[in-house]
């Protein structure tokens, strides 16, 4: 499971997808919140890489679980330097 965590943290494509995720929020933050999506696109990005591009070496439910892992780490660093960047713009 491990090993499954680290190869996920490593993923460009995940971590893309995170980064999307949280320009994303915070464009539609005074529409929708900003807990809400995250929570949601955490676990979309978590079940979908899995469930379209499944690997031979994990079943679906310990990629999904592990992927869950893995976004709410990427997800940290990017809303750290996210909320960098908002506060140097103002």
């Amino acid at each position: 499971m491990v090993d499954l965590v680290l190869s996920q943290l490593t993923d460009l494509f995940r971590i893309g997808l995170v980064i999307g995720l949280v320009y994303t929020m915070n464009r539609t933050a005074a529409v929708t919140g900003r807990v809400l999506p995250l929570v949601l696109g955490v676990v979309f990005v978590a079940v979908m890489l899995p469930a379209t591009m499944p690997r031979a070496s994990a079943n679906l439910l310990d990629a999904t679980l592990a992927g869950l892992v893995s976004n709410t780490i990427i997800l940290v660093p990017v809303l750290v330097l996210a909320a960098l960047i908002a506060r140097w713009r103002r």
